[in-house]
Parts: C-alpha cells; sequence; structure tokens
C-alpha cells in the first residue's frame, strides 16, 4: 500500500470520525440551548418588567399604592353617595346617630367627637366640627396625592432640563446650573420650604401676568417642586458627562445631529430609568413634604381638606381624641411606604448590578 492509499484512508476516517462527533455533540446538546428569537429581541424594559414581577415587595407596595389611589378618586364619592351621605365639609355640631338603639351625640356638651364604630356615617370617628372624619380622609388624600404626583413632575421635568443642559454643555453652562443647585441644595429642606410657603402666602405670588392668591393649590406644588430639584438634577446630570463621552453620542455628534435632537434621542432614553426611579421617590418625600408644611400652616389652605390639614387639626385633641391624628398619620405613613418599597424595587429592576445608587436625605 502506497503512502498516497494510506493518507487519503486516513482522511476519510477523520471525516467520519469528525461527523460522528458533531452528531453526538448536536444529540447532548439540550433543544433550548440557543436563543430564541423572542429572547434575543427582548430589551431592557421587557427584563426589568421580568424581575419587577417577580419581586414580591414590589407587587405588595404597587398594590397599596394602587389601593390607596383609588380609594381616594374613586372611592370618596362613591362613598358619600352611597354610604356616609354627608360630604368633607358638612358639618353636624348638633347632630346624633343611632347606635345600638340609643341616639348618640355626634359632639357631646364638652366637645368630645364621637368616635371609630362598624358602621356607615362616621366609620373612624368624627371631628370636633362634626365632620365625618374617614370620608374627610378620602377626600384628603386626593389633594395630598396632587400635590405629590404634580410637583414630583414639575420637579422632574426641572431636573431633566437642567441636568441635559449642564452635563452636556459643560463649561459655563454647567457652572452656573452647578452653583443654581449648590445654593438651593445648602438650605435644609423643610426650612427652605417654609420660607418661601410663608412668603408666598402672605400676598400670593404674581410673576408678570400670572397672578396666583395666597390661596391657590399652586403655590405649595410650585414650593415642594423646587426644593427637590437638586436632589433629581444632580444624579441625572453626572449620568449624562459619562454618557457624552460614549461612542453612540460621538457618532451622533460626527454625523451633524443636533445638540438639542441629540439630547432627546441619545440621552434622555439613557436616564429614563433614573427618573423613573427617582420619580417615584421623590412623589414620596413631596407627600411628606406637604403633610409637614400644612401641618405648620403654610402649605395647603386650611378650608381644603389634606392630611397634613386633618392631621394639624386634630393634634389639638390627641388625649381625648386620638383617632383625628392617627388615622390621618396612618395613611400618609402606608402611602409612603408603598411608593418607596415601589422606588427600590424599580432601582433594583433597572439596575441590577448596582451601577446606579439614589440616596435619601
Amino acid at each position: 500500500m502506497s503512502g498516497s492509499d494510506v493518507a487519503a484512508r486516513l482522511h476519510r476516517g477523520s471525516d467520519h470520525a469528525g461527523i460522528a462527533l458533531a452528531v453526538t455533540v448536536s444529540k447532548l446538546q439540550p433543544p433550548h440551548a440557543a436563543p430564541t428569537k423572542r429572547q434575543a429581541g427582548r430589551s431592557s424594559w421587557a427584563l426589568a418588567w421580568q424581575r419587577l414581577r417577580r419581586n414580591p415587595a414590589a407587587i405588595f407596595a404597587a398594590v397599596l399604592f394602587a389601593f390607596v389611589l383609588l380609594a381616594c378618586l374613586v372611592g370618596a364619592p362613591l362613598w358619600v353617595h352611597f354610604v356616609s351621605h354627608r360630604g368633607p365639609d358638612v358639618q353636624n355640631l348638633n347632630g346624633a346617630i343611632r347606635i345600638g338603639g340609643k341616639n348618640v351625640p355626634v359632639v357631646a356638651n364638652d366637645g368630645t367627637p364621637i368616635g371609630p364604630g362598624w358602621r356607615g356615617a362616621y366609620l373612624l370617628g368624627a371631628d370636633s366640627n362634626g365632620r365625618d372624619l374617614f370620608v374627610r380622609l378620602l377626600y384628603g388624600g386626593r389633594i395630598s396625592l396632587l400635590v405629590g404626583l404634580s410637583s414630583a413632575l414639575a420637579t422632574s421635568f426641572l431636573a431633566l432640563v437642567l441636568g441635559l443642559l449642564g452635563g452636556y454643555f459643560r463649561g459655563l453652562t454647567d457652572g452656573i446650573i452647578s452653583r443654581f443647585l449648590d445654593l438651593i441644595w445648602s438650605f435644609p429642606v423643610y426650612l427652605l420650604a417654609v420660607a418661601l410657603a410663608t412668603s408666598l402666602a402672605v400676598h400670593g405670588l404674581a410673576l408678570g401676568p400670572i397672578h396666583l392668591s395666597a390661596q391657590s393649590l399652586i403655590i405649595p406644588i410650585i414650593v415642594i417642586a423646587v426644593v427637590f430639584v437638586p436632589w433629581v438634577a444632580r444624579p441625572i446630570r453626572a449620568q449624562v458627562i459619562s454618557l457624552r463621552e460614549m461612542e453612540f453620542t460621538e457618532a451622533a455628534v460626527a454625523t451633524g445631529m443636533g445638540s438639542i435632537r441629540i439630547m432627546a434621542s441619545e440621552l434622555v432614553p439613557n436616564v429614563a430609568s433614573i427618573l423613573l426611579v427617582m420619580f417615584t421617590l421623590v412623589v414620596a418625600n413631596n407627600i411628606l413634604t406637604e403633610a409637614a408644611l400644612s401641618f405648620l400652616g403654610v402649605g395647603v389652605s386650611i378650608l381644603t381638606p389634606s392630611w397634613g390639614n386633618i392631621l394639624q387639626q386634630g393634634f389639638s385633641s390627641i388625649v381625648t381624641a386620638p383617632w383625628l391624628t392617627l388615622a390621618p398619620g396612618v395613611a400618609i405613613m402606608l402611602t409612603v411606604v408603598s411608593l418607596n418599597l415601589l422606588g427600590d424595587a424599580l432601582r433594583d429592576a433597572l439596575d441590577p448590578h448596582g451601577a446606579t445608587r439614589t440616596r435619601g436625605f
């Protein structure tokens, strides 16, 4: 046998061995080893939603906040129409309700209001003016949630604009914006909020053609929105500075895209996750701030029920009627805790490796 024949047989043998090895490997390979088209095409938001659904704390927080939101927005008018038949401002100083076959005054002769009980009217008792506390709590939640959500939207928008401008243009623009944020940040949050709210509560706000009365609900929204801008703008600015040096931004500049278009189409989607996490945390802080300002008398007008106003009005009777303070306090606590839990869960879902971390006060 010549050397060429031996080489040909070895070559055919190696081919057969390779084919056999390939067949064996294909049989041993699990059927789902290769990523499917659906898995390969999933976005980061879809993966974050999947991680969020697997977090029990996130589900609990979302359900709790949704319950509070629906109870205040939808349940309040339904409860008044079908159950209590009394609005949040209807007083009943000389009235009485029937409990156990007896007429019980809503407000006793010594000024002590009726306490909580398992009944339709005055479920959580009454205040010193004979108003249904549960109804006022539902309608007060509307105002507190409106102030918290509206001011958080304003805070997020202002922080996004300032963070984008400072982080992208840098230089003088970044210096002016950073010093402005440092100026606001140098004051304690509640001290600055009280000072601004007090100054605007006297004569209102007059800015060109815009005139707001001292009783306007927009004033506490503006005050709360301004004091929390640095807390949101700083992490956005830091992220934009990092994104400004990446290849996709340089490629967009090289293709001739304008600055506004680059910020809108390239940078905003990459800071959206930070903004979403910060938004939920800011809503919780803003609700607390509204309660604090209203408790001090410089927030929502006392004629408009809010959780802070209800808390302030019931504080003087905390010994004889503790439910007037406990009810709004528990409502604030449940709402703020649910939002904080939801914010932490969103942070973990959108940033599983811990690249983004938010700090409280």
